[in-house]
């Protein structure tokens, strides 16, 4: 694997800034029927997974807050995130590592779909078919990126944790 001359810290302000900026500005080809995949739950997922819950939930906080800054929507996603960083750090500890391409889709599938969920019980009243149609066209477009998004930060995340030296 290629060494990236980047450190933690910087690895960590640069992908997470790409994850707000694909978020607000994704190409349209990474788009279905004009809704993008959901970039913050491909971003939370591996690092809660890889440095545990606390740093999940913190990270779930941050990425959150400087997203609903930048919206104009008035709805927020902080309490969908600190909640799913707060559960998939809980497998950090897990007995064999999560790594499994399927299972990080899936993970993502669920983590998108609260996030939606969050986004719903906000609006109240919105009506169901936009807020079904936005929920499944982004959970499944989040499930399908994935695999190959989350397998390669877990793989990173691990390699330049402190946690998990070698």
């Amino acid at each position: 694997m290629v060494d990236l001359p980047l450190g933690r810290p910087a690895m960590v302000l640069v992908s997470g800034s790409l994850a707000l900026l694909l978020s607000l500005a994704c190409p349209w080809w990474l788009q279905l029927d004009g809704l993008p995949p959901n970039w913050l739950v491909l971003w939370l997922l591996p690092w809660a997974v890889v440095e545990g819950s606390l740093a999940g939930a913190l990270a779930g906080l941050v990425l959150g807050s400087l997203h609903d800054s930048l919206q104009t929507s008035g709805l927020t996603a902080v309490p969908a995130l600190v909640l799913l960083g707060l559960w998939w750090g809980r497998f950090d500890s897990a007995r064999r590592p999560l790594e499994r391409s399927t299972t990080l889709g899936l993970l993502a599938i669920l983590g998108s779909l609260g996030v939606n969920l969050g986004y719903a019980l906000q609006l109240q009243g919105g009506g169901p078919l936009p807020v079904l149609h936005i929920t499944l066209a982004q959970s499944l477009l989040t499930g399908l990126l994935a695999p190959p998004v989350c397998s390669l930060f877990v793989l990173i995340w691990r390699r330049r944790s402190t946690r998990h030296a070698r």
